[in-house]
């Protein structure tokens, strides 16, 4: 009989990929009070991993949303590895935040299958790959999901919860529970459906707000303005692109097209454009919009 997990069994968490997203969620668990390693193959993007978590951490304190000591607590419960097994050994919940890319999660969860004990759950941050294409890939079906954060994590409080056609109960409240004991407010979805919930939302007014730019009806600058004082969006979705990562909206697209095959699901021409130039957004300081070295 399969062990099924349960929150009171979540000491230690290991988030696999140490990006962007991979970095925030590590603190989120570790600012909860749990011990957490990141893992990455690349020492070069752990070692910017562990100055970005003490960078971004260090700045709730500058804010006073968190003591100086409640950061340094917080610092001590991370850890960095290259070795991903190792870490996945005393591992209770495993969060994978890699590359979009069908290929290397499948890989990556037979690794965490063989490493993890029988009773952790593995779930994935990904958006548009759902945990059904990963299961075969275990010998746990039953406890694997998608957990999928917000960017940026460390202050989106809302988390999706999405369960495969063979994800238990326990699997799901437990996922659930740790969410809310990571101070998110999930949202549970009883199904797959590509995009979840919030990202079909957002796609929906990146695709239109794509279509007007093209058409020449406003700029991308007149468009984001629209959004963020008529609708009361913090920014707007040219802005959103940026920040995400213009790399990120072309992967996910691009995931999305394996998975359907309908052309509809590409990348927009615009993107494809910006993407191929290496025009990423902030990340490397130019998208829709340039930014200012540092």
């Amino acid at each position: 009989m399969n062990p099924q997990p349960s929150i009171d069994s979540v000491r230690r968490v290991l988030v696999v990929g140490s990006g962007t997203m991979g970095t925030q969620i590590a603190a989120v668990f570790a600012l909860a009070g749990y011990d957490t390693t990141t893992s990455d193959l690349d020492p070069a993007a752990l070692e910017r991993s562990r100055e970005e978590a003490r960078r971004r951490l260090g700045r709730l304190a500058e804010k006073g949303r968190r003591t100086r000591e409640e950061v340094e607590q917080t610092l001590a419960r991370m850890a960095w590895t290259t070795d991903t097994s190792a870490a996945a050994r005393t591992a209770d919940f495993v969060l994978e935040a890699a590359v979009e890319r069908l290929d290397v999660k499948r890989r990556l969860f037979a690794e965490l299958d063989e490493a993890a004990p029988a009773h952790a759950i593995l779930a994935t941050n990904s958006s548009t790959i759902p945990s059904s294409l990963l299961v075969d890939a275990t010998d746990r079906p039953d406890r694997v999901c998608n957990m999928h954060f917000f960017n940026p994590a460390l202050v989106m409080a809302c988390v999706e919860v999405v369960r495969g056609p063979q994800t238990s109960d326990a699997t799901v409240e437990t996922t659930l529970e740790l969410a809310r004991r990571i101070g998110k407010q999930p949202v549970r979805l009883n199904r797959e459906v590509p995009g979840f919930v919030a990202n079909r939302l957002l796609g929906a007014l990146r695709d239109e707000a794509l279509r007007l730019e093209e058409a020449g009806v406003a700029s991308f600058e007149d468009i984001d303005v629209a959004a963020r004082t008529a609708l009361g969006h913090p920014m707007g979705p040219f802005e959103l692109m940026d920040l995400v990562g213009i790399d990120v909206a072309y992967l996910i697209r691009m995931a999305a097209h394996e998975q359907t095959g309908d052309p509809d699901d590409l990348p927009h021409p615009s993107v494809t454009r910006l993407y191929e130039q290496g025009h990423h957004g902030r990340k490397s300081g130019r998208g829709w919009y340039e930014y200012a070295a540092g």
